[in-house]
């Protein structure tokens, strides 16, 4: 594969130039600065103030992290200047933990809108032609930090796509890769299975109180997650359960060891298979991978979802002949052989790796030739982010 070296010896499949909001006060700015600049993507906070607590510290690592994910060359952080999230201090943070060019600007400091726009758009372009000078260089699996993720689940997934994912999630982690597994609320059930294959006694305490004490809020809070997992479409699907669906959405992560539990867009220490502590809506997952270092994302959805990154290439998995074929144009892989033709796990997982190699090489997934630049961090702490692991 090709990619883009960083300065931290880490390698991009994109080479972007990031515009950040700190503030949802900056969104329509920071999209403005990045609007019509071949090479920049903005990315849009819903929050950024009136946070505290677990919750601000989340959303910082979170934005920080943003900017130390290998897909990009240099950031823009675009703030409106009186919110929580400093946007000079986060910059700051980002320099601090690579030597990535971090520009920082205010709304306020720039005397409004349209003279931050024009400032921004100076120095995108600047960082923009900066980037264009890095030539790919070769990069294997072993350099890979891959997100998973499932939406729009039904029985075809845990059949079919999700093992094929997870064959190639094994080959990613054997190559001497990261591979992260998330969405919290669909481990229920089967942390029992995953604690078994802890590479050490305190993952395995990890595991087993991430889901203990997800699962003990929602005791507490008088919230019966059945509600919204399985989904309607999961039941529609043939999903009967949560444990049923969990069972199907954990062979994802293949049959390696599992290494770590990290927090919310947080970047790991180890390699290998980790377990990142996401929610269970797609787009906050994906962004919690993302900013903890994935420079790609496999996603299965046996219904179909249109559902991109703008930093990171989506690639869509089914293992639903009738969705390839209704929803073709957002799925870039028909994993529905394994149950309709007989094909093996194996057979699919190889031809599925051979795609992931293509797209980390410059093929633009079906999310990215659409334009789905879906992006969501998480914010509510009231139910989530009570576990720290370190």
């Amino acid at each position: 594969m090709m990619g883009y070296v960083r300065p931290d010896g880490r390698y991009g499949v994109r080479n972007y130039v990031l515009v950040l909001s700190s503030v949802g006060c900056a969104n329509h700015v920071a999209d403005l600065i990045a609007k019509g600049i071949p090479g920049a993507v903005s990315l849009r906070n819903a929050k950024g103030c009136g946070q505290l607590g677990k919750s601000a510290e989340m959303m910082s690592r979170c934005l920080v992290n943003l900017s130390q994910n290998p897909n990009v060359f240099g950031t823009v952080v675009v703030g409106l200047g009186c919110e929580t999230m400093r946007p000079h201090e986060l910059a700051q943070r980002m320099r601090s933990l690579s030597d990535k060019p971090v520009y920082d600007i205010t709304i306020q400091e720039e005397g409004g809108s349209s003279a931050a726009v024009e400032k921004g758009r100076t120095l995108v372009k600047e960082l923009v032609e900066r980037a264009e000078k890095v030539t790919p260089s070769e990069m294997g699996l072993g350099d890979l930090v891959l997100g998973t993720n499932c939406g729009g689940s039904d029985a075809t997934s845990g059949i079919a796509a999700n093992p094929t994912i997870g064959y190639v999630s094994d080959a990613v982690v054997g190559a001497g890769g990261t591979v992260f597994l998330g969405e919290t609320t669909e481990l229920i059930g089967t942390e029992h299975i995953l604690a078994r294959r802890a590479a050490s006694p305190k993952v395995r305490d990890d595991i087993l109180r991430l889901v203990g004490t997800l699962e003990n809020d929602l005791v507490a809070s008088g919230v019966d997650v059945r509600g919204a997992n399985p989904s309607p479409g999961n039941m529609r699907g043939g999903l009967s359960t949560l444990e049923e669906k969990a069972l199907g959405g954990i062979s994802k992560g293949g049959t390696s060891k599992i290494q770590q539990v990290i927090e919310y867009g947080a970047r790991p220490s180890r390699k290998g298979l980790i377990i990142m502590d996401t929610p269970g809506y797609d787009i906050e997952s994906v962004s919690g991978m993302v900013a903890g270092g994935a420079q790609v994302v496999i996603f299965s959805s046996g219904r179909g979802t249109p559902t991109g990154c703008a930093l990171a290439p989506v690639i869509k998995v089914t293992g639903n002949d009738e969705t390839f074929s209704s929803m073709g144009e957002n799925i870039d892989f028909d994993a529905s052989g394994v149950i309709t033709q007989g094909e093996s796990v194996h057979d699919e997982g190889k031809r599925l790796l051979e795609l992931l190699e293509r797209v980390c090489s410059g093929e633009q997934a079906a999310s990215e030739r659409l334009g789905f630049d879906d992006f969501s961090l998480y914010h509510n702490m009231e139910l989530w982010g009570t576990c720290s692991f370190s």
